[in-house]
C-alpha cells in the first residue's frame, strides 16, 4: 500500500493506493508551525478514519513545494510506518524531459501533474492547477514539457483586494446570478468567479495561438471546482491528479 503525500502552499493533500485504486483523498490544512508529531498524530487518525491499518503501508512519497516542512512530514511519515518516504526531486527519476531555460527550478508539484497528465491524457496538454498560486503547464505534442504560466490563486488575488481596500469585506466564492452585479458583494463576485473563469480561457486560447493546435485541458487543485463550470472551454476536471502522478513516479522508482 502507497501512502502519498502533496504539500502545497495551502494544503497537504493526502492519499492511500492499494495498486491502482485509491482508496481514500483527503486534505490537510499547511501549518508550518506543527511538529512531526503533531502530523503523525492527523496521519493516523486518518487512516483509522478510512479503516486502513498503517501497518500495511510499505511505501511513501512525498512531493513539496513548502521546504521547510518537507523533513517534519518525511518524519511524521516513519513515525506511523516506520518507512522512509521518497522525496520528489533531483536524483528521483520521473521519466518527463524538460526543456525550460533552467530545469531545477519546476516545482515538484508541476512535475508530478505532468507526470500524470501524459499517462493519463494525449498531448498536446495544458495543464491548470488552481491552489495557492494558478499555474499552467505546457506539454507539447511530443510529450516534452516546454513551459507555462503563473498568475495568484483565487483567494490569494481575493485576499490581497481585500486586505488592500478599506471599503471591501470578504466574500464567499459563489458565483453571482448574473455577471453584472448590482451590488458591491455581487460585482466582487463576479469579479472572482466569472473573472478567473474568462482568464483561464483566454489564456488557454493564447497557448493554442503559439503552439498552432489545439490542447487537452485538465485542471486540478482545491480551487478548481468553483471556476470550472464558469469556463466556456471544456476543461477535464481530475482532483486526484498530483496523486495518479506520485504513483506513477514512486513505481518508475522501485523497478
Amino acid at each position: 500500500m502507497l501512502f502519498a503525500i502533496d504539500m502545497g502552499n495551502s494544503n497537504i493533500v493526502l492519499g492511500c493506493w492499494e495498486e491502482d485504486k485509491l482508496l481514500f483523498e483527503e486534505r490537510l490544512s499547511t501549518d508550518v508551525s506543527k511538529t512531526d508529531l503533531e502530523y503523525a498524530i492527523l496521519f493516523k487518525y486518518m487512516f483509522e478514519l478510512h479503516q486502513i491499518n498503517v501497518k500495511e503501508i510499505t511505501g511513501s512519497i512525498i512531493s513539496s513545494v513548502v521546504p521547510q516542512l518537507t523533513e517534519v512530514i518525511k518524519n511524521a511519515v516513519y513515525k506511523i510506518a516506520g518507512i522512509e518516504a521518497m522525496i520528489v526531486g533531483p536524483g528521483l527519476k520521473t521519466g518527463l524531459h524538460i526543456i525550460i531555460d533552467n530545469p531545477a527550478q519546476l516545482g515538484s508539484d508541476l512535475v508530478v501533474d505532468a507526470v500524470a497528465g501524459l499517462k493519463e491524457y494525449a498531448p498536446p496538454l495544458a495543464i491548470i492547477d488552481m491552489g495557492t498560486a494558478t499555474t499552467i503547464s505546457v506539454i507539447n505534442e511530443a510529450g516534452k514539457y516546454i513551459g507555462g504560466t503563473i498568475m495568484p490563486g483565487l483567494k490569494t488575488s481575493l485576499d490581497s483586494l481585500v486586505s488592500k481596500t478599506s471599503q471591501l469585506q470578504r466574500i464567499s466564492l459563489v458565483a453571482p446570478p448574473k455577471v453584472v452585479g448590482r451590488n458591491t458583494i455581487d460585482c466582487m463576485r463576479s469579479g472572482m468567479i466569472y473573472g478567473y473563469a474568462a482568464c483561464i480561457d483566454g489564456l488557454l486560447d493564447r497557448i493554442e495561438e503559439e503552439l498552432g493546435q489545439k490542447v487537452t485541458a485538465i485542471a486540478t487543485g482545491g480551487l478548481a471546482d468553483k471556476i470550472l463550470p464558469y469556463c466556456k472551454r471544456k476543461i477535464i476536471l481530475d482532483q486526484a491528479l498530483l496523486l495518479k502522478g506520485l504513483k506513477e513516479i514512486y513505481l518508475k522508482n522501485i523497478e
